[in-house]
């Protein structure tokens, strides 16, 4: 971290990780700086909370590229300052600390010249938080040295992440069964992951490496940082079976760059939604995001189920209905006992229900759900580039 001058003459033999004990003792102090001027700042949730005001006061557009909402951000940004007081001293985990956070900001959009001004603002940032005269000059040289050296492995990493591709850790933070083949799970990335409402991203285990599996991103980006999966599992084995059987919270998971070009559409023109099975997961991130921005379009989700228990997300999504402008939810049950909804095959629900030609219509569920319902909606005057939706991995 800091510039160490070397001693004139032979330098002893250096330890087995490579660093001289004058190195050590310097970073030793250096920590010791921050960790007690950040302390008598207020701690790293005010510092943080200063901080995120100040950068975004200076770069209006910098947090508005990065997921989540207010909170979760100076949330993050306070993880981020006791991190790295705690692990100063550990220069290689640093490093590459600092990369893989380069290569996530780079990923979300950020540039390096919207981070320039971040170490004078950390520094006003622990200043402002002090009693008059507690800020000192060493308090200040240690922040501003730090960050110069962090800055640049961020840039690094923001400029590597054009070469290979990103992959984030994160936590899982929540798991919940709903049927004895289904489990839904709540994952936090420890870094900022972009991604948009109705795509996918491929998830990988610990005990699994190098095998990924494609899974719907459900969530509200505008609002935290949490991605949500649902996951059916045919057997125990494999990546789904293990997130449904064998994962609990604590755990940790690596998911790829976000993919798939389900979205709104700038067209402004009303929503069909149809489902089938888990294939609600990104039609549910796409009724979030007409509830978080307010959109006034109508939008009509018909999920296809077999029957009466598989509506296992059906109170949650009829409340994100609730909260969207004009948004209706309408399940179909196949066989069995339908309760208080429509029987039958969803697209003869669809067909009865109304006339869609002018919709733009977004479909996800099973290879064969997919192309019987895409004839269906054609037969039914809805031109094909009206349709959408990824292709079956």
């Amino acid at each position: 971290m800091p510039d160490i001058v070397p001693p004139v003459g032979a330098r002893p033999a250096l330890p087995a990780d490579g660093m001289d004990p004058a190195d050590d003792a310097a970073l030793r102090e250096m920590a010791r700086l921050l960790g007690n001027s950040l302390s008598l700042a207020g701690g790293p949730e005010e510092v943080a909370d200063r901080l995120r005001a100040a950068l975004a006061q200076a770069q209006p557009a910098l947090f508005a590229k990065v997921p989540g909402g207010p909170a979760v951000q100076v949330a993050q940004l306070a993880d981020a300052l006791t991190w790295l007081v705690h692990h100063l001293g550990q220069p290689p985990l640093l490093v590459a600390a600092c990369g893989r956070l380069g290569a996530s900001l780079a990923e979300c959009g950020v540039l390096p010249q919207q981070l320039q001004l971040a170490g004078a603002a950390l520094a006003e940032a622990m200043r402002a938080g002090m009693a008059a005269g507690g800020w000192r000059q060493d308090f200040d040289q240690a922040w501003r040295s730090t960050w110069q050296h962090a800055y640049e492995w961020i840039a690094h990493g923001m400029a590597a992440a054009a070469y290979q591709p990103a992959v984030w850790t994160a936590v899982v933070v929540g798991h919940e069964r709903r049927r004895d083949d289904l489990a839904v799970l709540w994952l936090r990335p420890y870094l900022p992951m972009p991604y948009r409402p109705g795509q996918y991203a491929r998830i990988e285990l610990p005990d699994q490496p190098g095998v990924w599996r494609p899974y719907s991103l459900a969530g509200n980006p505008r609002r935290d940082n949490i991605v949500e999966l649902h996951v059916r599992a045919k057997s125990h084995s494999g990546i789904s079976g293990a997130l449904v059987y064998r994962t609990g919270i604590g755990d940790t998971v690596r998911i790829a760059r976000a993919e798939g070009e389900m979205g709104l559409p700038e067209s402004g023109r009303d929503l069909l939604m149809i489902a089938g099975d888990t294939g609600v997961v990104p039609l549910k991130a796409l009724l979030t995001e007409l509830a978080a921005t307010g959109d006034p379009r109508s939008a009509v989700l018909f999920w296809g189920v077999r029957n009466l228990s598989e509506l296992y997300d059906i109170d949650d999504i009829t409340d994100i209905a609730r909260a969207c402008r004009r948004a209706t939810v309408i399940p179909v049950v196949s066989e069995g006992e339908a309760g208080p909804y429509p029987s039958g095959l969803v697209t003869d629900a669809v067909a009865a229900y109304g006339e869609w030609s002018a919709h733009e219509v977004y479909l996800a569920g099973p290879p064969l759900m997919l192309a019987a319902t895409s004839l269906a909606l054609q037969a039914l005057g809805v031109a094909p580039d009206r349709i959408h939706h990824d292709k079956p991995d």
